[in-house]
């Protein structure tokens, strides 16, 4: 994988077709990378203690690194 961790990118394919941001994880056992607020989804938090409140939060979900495309 020629992408790493801080590479700003923007996205060539799929939902967020012409974003771009930087990315925050390298997955290259699975040939993904994770950029920052691309390809979000919601992730619901279950309560901790007695008194917390559940909720749904926004996470950047991994894409394919053919997807993505190097900005310099």
């Amino acid at each position: 994988m020629k992408i790493k961790k801080g590479d700003n990118v923007t996205v060539i394919a799929g939902k967020d077709k012409g974003k771009s941001g930087k990315i925050l994880k390298s997955l290259p056992a699975l040939d993904k990378v994770v950029v920052e607020g691309l390809n979000m989804a919601k992730k619901h938090k279950r309560p901790r203690k007695s008194n917390e409140k559940g909720s749904m939060v926004n996470i950047a979900m991994p894409i394919h690194v053919s997807n993505v495309k190097k900005i310099s």
